[in-house]
């Protein structure tokens, strides 16, 4: 007995992820260091340029120390209206600040705001110290999350984005990093659209220029230091597609504004992205042996969409390529085959595909049965 690949051609009339495609559209020029245009709903990179560079990334650190943070408020290893007692040390933190005083209590939930609003260095290191104990604590479960998001060219040295030799990323892992913080933390997430936040009788506006000027932008985080150059990490949701920019080391606050639109622009404008297929639905129904069913339905537990330029969705091509045999007991979530999407003869895309039920094992009648059908097949 063998296994083999039995190839299905579904009806077409879907969509695509990328690499080929990519190319065939010539993004706008960008003035920047490095930088990359993802879309958020299918996860395709659309269009980049040395997106894999190490970089010092900046206070846009301050996402993941936000994803951090994010994940104790979940647990409720810390509640929002607990007072926190400032530290020396966050109270002396160099670079921006929200101006936190020893002398003064201050709320998690003030303190989140100055962190993300205010890119407060001084709020970023007492949130780490409340959460882990100690900003270098908070450095390492800031790494593991990043190794676990699969941001593989990332390591963080502190918890604010102040330059070290130590610290760096890139522009496809901080793309990653957006996206995981919209996917995974929705309820926090619309503080990055805040504009302004004021603590201490001092208000602080958004630095993020996009939060102004484009209405479809709802966050994210901005970054600037003399060896990061100035940073910008942009969102932006049309209908129910999200895309998301990265700019890294623009010449200006003003420059990576314009560099960030561009891009944003340019994604909405010259693709479209398109649901493939709905969570929990039958794609196919495949056969099982030796099993209590004959047949199991064959899907995704995700929706899963595919960007493709403008106008192509007509020309796709979607073949159905069965994991054959498949044999009981199937668990649910098994997979059972591969979607594969090409565009003019060319592979795009492919996503797995899994089994939608459980089959249990058959009599052994039925077993013995079908394996004397299965030695001859």
């Amino acid at each position: 007995m063998h296994r083999f690949l039995a190839a299905l051609v579904l009806a077409a009339s879907a969509l695509s992820p990328l690499p080929a495609i990519a190319q065939a559209l010539a993004p706008p020029a960008v003035t920047a260091a490095s930088w990359t245009l993802v879309d958020a709903t299918s996860g395709q990179t659309l269009a980049s340029q040395q997106a894999g560079e190490r970089r010092d990334p900046a206070s846009i650190t301050k996402l993941m120390t936000a994803y951090v943070v994010f994940g104790a408020l979940r647990q409720k290893a810390i509640v929002p209206s607990q007072m926190v007692n400032v530290s020396e040390r966050a109270w002396k933190a160099e670079g921006s600040r929200m101006f936190i005083e020893p002398r003064k209590a201050v709320s998690v939930d003030e303190l989140v705001h100055g962190m993300i609003v205010q890119s407060g260095n001084d709020a970023s290191i007492a949130l780490a110290e409340l959460v882990a104990g100690s900003e270098e604590a908070f450095v390492e479960r800031m790494n593991r999350e990043a190794k676990r998001l699969g941001m593989q060219d990332t390591q963080f040295a502190n918890a604010t984005g102040l330059a070290d030799p130590q610290h760096w990323s890139t522009a496809a892992d901080v793309a990653k990093l957006a996206q995981a913080v919209v996917r995974d933390y929705p309820e926090f997430y619309p503080l990055y659209s805040q504009k302004e936040f004021r603590y201490n009788n001092i208000t602080q506006p958004n630095r993020n220029r996009l939060l102004w000027s484009d209405p479809y932008v709802d966050g994210m985080k901005t970054g600037h230091t003399e060896a990061a150059g100035w940073c910008l990490v942009a969102s932006a949701k049309r209908g129910e597609r999200r895309l998301v920019s990265v700019v890294l080391g623009a010449s200006s606050d003003r420059a990576r504004a314009a560099e960030s639109q561009k891009l944003l622009n340019f994604g909405f404008q010259a693709f479209d992205t398109v649901a493939l297929y709905q969570s929990g639905r039958p794609v196919s129904t495949l056969k099982v042996w030796k099993g209590a069913e004959r047949e199991v339905n064959a899907g995704f537990l995700a929706d899963r969409y595919v960007t493709l330029p403008h106008g192509r969705a007509g020309d796709l091509k979607l073949t159905l390529e069965a994991m054959e045999p498949i044999v009981a007991p199937v668990s649910r979530g098994q997979r059972v085959g591969v979607v594969r999407v090409a565009l003019d003869g060319k592979p795009i895309a492919e996503f797995p595909l899994i089994a939608l039920d459980e089959v249990g094992l058959a009599n052994v009648f039925v077993r013995a049965w079908d394996s004397v059908r299965l030695w001859f097949k």
